[in-house]
């Protein structure tokens, strides 16, 4: 191969899955042009190897791009190991990509309190004012008003979460109330 090619080839980078398709495709070639069985078992071996190696490859960067990214940091532990930690910054983006799992867990019994959730949020923040709505609606809540939502069972940490992921802590009240004047219709609407 001239050199003026090699250099054109090499540029491109191969990624890990890139990685392992050119191993089995390797191993299948070496495979179809060998005619001695007792080489089968070493040629399956080798690209076993080299699968592995390419797995610990990946998860190395995958660390090393999380750590330039600033989600993670590392500790040295007593033992010589490396704790790797996550950061607020980490935090922030697990709490994002656990969002659409929430869910608020019902009790066998209503504890009879309605949980309120309660907004004014300036214009300037209107997607999160939306979105915190759609959220709330998905688990549940009944809107009282355009800015007001009830639900009847304890669920002040998922409140919490949401409000966290949209940044809107300072705009959002929760309430806890015994009764309210529309009891026997929000009962009805839970199906309590």
């Amino acid at each position: 191969m001239n050199i003026k090619k090699y250099k054109k080839f090499s540029r491109y980078k191969i990624g890990p899955v890139g990685r392992k398709i050119l191993i089995l495709l390797g191993a299948g070639l070496a495979l179809g042009l060998t005619h001695r069985p007792d080489c089968y078992f070493r040629i399956i071996k080798s690209a076993s190897r080299e699968w592995q190696k390419n797995n610990q490859r990946s998860l190395r960067e995958a660390v090393r791009k999380l750590y330039q990214s600033k989600l993670i940091d590392y500790r040295e532990n007593d033992d010589g190991t490396v704790s790797l930690i996550l950061n607020d910054e980490g935090k922030q983006r697990v709490l994002r990509y656990d969002l659409d799992n929430i869910e608020i867990k019902k009790p066998v019994k209503w504890d009879k309190l309605w949980r309120m959730g309660i907004f004014d949020i300036p214009e300037h923040l209107k997607k999160g004012r939306n979105a915190l709505a759609v959220k709330l609606k998905q688990l549940g809540f009944y809107p009282m008003q355009k800015s007001v939502f009830i639900y009847p069972y304890e669920c002040r940490n998922e409140i919490d979460f949401v409000i966290e992921i949209f940044n809107l802590k300072p705009y959002v009240r929760f309430i806890v109330a015994k009764e309210t004047d529309v009891d026997l219709d929000l009962k009805r609407k839970f199906n309590l």
